[in-house]
């Protein structure tokens, strides 16, 4: 199950992300090794002034004066809040739907998600160092806070087009497709945008509750089928669905306000937004490390599918994964991209590890596929 922040040893065992690990970790007398991440302690002064703070780090930490003079002397490095900013660049966990559409019912422009792109499309343009550090601090915090909370899992990659629409046959398809992986046991991924993307991420959501739900939430949903003209109306929609059944499934978006036009979709639970789409593209593909399934798409499709074949063809980051291009017709007469991947894969290990099916049903069987074939040829190797 996805958590905001799993221990699993190593460095993310030093690290606080809430006042009430402050707290345990403060009744030890001694902070020597911590790393702070955006916690709240203007309340806990007394318990600062009693702690010695020799070799902490506080990111993005609010407290009383005496606190912050306190920790300075006692060789603490304080990295202090950026007030004027519409995100905490030290954050130690994830984005919520919510958290990224808290005021959603005045409009979405008031969102901090659209806050935040409005501000990264104003310091792109005027080049300032600082803003660009700040955005990179920021995307490395959400990186960390990917690890712990997908230390574990069994990551499955979902890409597709964010132009596919609410209440077509296609879009059903993805969300039938999430809600199969999901209950299969395995933790959809996702680009975190419109389309296919939040299709399945809806599959996953939908998931623990009566299969005749997903069929009320793609109705639901249809109402507003695109996040044009209205990303409030479009948002909204999927909110209803969310309030009538609460407490979905898990899954995670990965969504990036470089192109900030495409709202994230509010079925993942777990949402890593970047601002550096590159950092973004290659940790999404990274870490599905159960494969990745490449639904119809256009020119962003077509470069995950190749942005995960180098490492695989390479062997950069260990065993190939299993991919899986659904729709025969879109990937060898639409786009092509078949053939050249085949042509790729061919007398390398990865040649077993790339599948191409006719529908969006056959993709599970496909997956399962391949990572039988995975596993049996590792065990092989193993025992060779």
């Amino acid at each position: 199950m996805l958590t905001d922040s799993t221990p699993h040893g190593g460095a993310h065992d030093r690290e606080i992300e809430t006042p009430e690990e402050f707290d345990r970790a403060a009744a030890t007398g001694s902070l020597a090794g911590y790393r702070l991440q955006a916690v709240e302690l203007t309340g806990r002064t007394a318990a600062l002034l009693a702690l010695d703070p020799a070799d902490a780090v506080f990111l993005g930490c609010p407290m009383a004066p005496e606190a912050l003079a306190h920790v300075r002397a006692g060789g603490a490095m304080v990295f202090p809040p950026v007030p004027y900013l519409p995100f905490d660049p030290y954050r130690g966990t994830l984005y919520t739907p919510e958290a990224l559409y808290d005021g959603l019912a005045a409009g979405y422009a008031s969102t901090p998600d659209a806050l935040a792109y409005d501000w990264f499309r104003r310091t792109r343009a005027d080049g300032d160092i600082l803003a660009s550090m700040l955005r990179s601090i920021h995307d490395d915090a959400v990186s960390d806070a990917l690890d712990e909370t997908l230390a574990g899992e069994r990551v499955v990659g979902v890409m597709g087009g964010h132009a596919m629409e609410r209440g077509n046959d296609a879009y059903a398809g993805a969300a039938l497709l999430g809600r199969t992986l999901a209950r299969s046991g395995l933790t959809v991924a996702t680009g975190g945008g419109p389309g296919a993307m939040e299709a399945a991420n809806l599959g996953a959501y939908c998931a623990p509750f009566a299969d005749r739900v997903l069929g009320e939430a793609l109705r639901t949903v249809a109402k507003a089928p695109l996040f044009t003209p209205s990303i409030g109306d479009w948002a909204a929609a999927a909110f209803a669905v969310r309030e009538r059944w609460p407490d979905g499934g898990p899954s995670v978006g990965i969504p990036t306000w470089f192109y900030g036009h495409e709202p994230p979709n509010a079925f993942a639970s777990h949402i890593a937004k970047y601002f550096a789409n590159a950092v973004r593209e290659d940790g999404l593909l990274a870490r599905c490390t159960a494969g990745v399934i490449f639904l119809p798409g256009a020119a962003g499709t077509v470069q995950e599918i190749f942005d995960n074949a180098t490492p695989n063809y390479y062997g950069s980051r260990g065993e190939p994964t299993p991919m899986v291009l659904v729709n025969r017709e879109h990937w060898t007469r639409d786009l092509p991209t078949w053939p050249l991947l085949e042509a790729l894969a061919r007398d390398r290990p990865m040649a077993g590890r790339i599948a191409l099916v006719d529908s969006v049903d056959e993709a599970p069987e496909a997956l399962a596929r391949l990572t039988a074939a995975a596993t049996a040829t590792a065990t092989v190797t193993a025992t060779g």
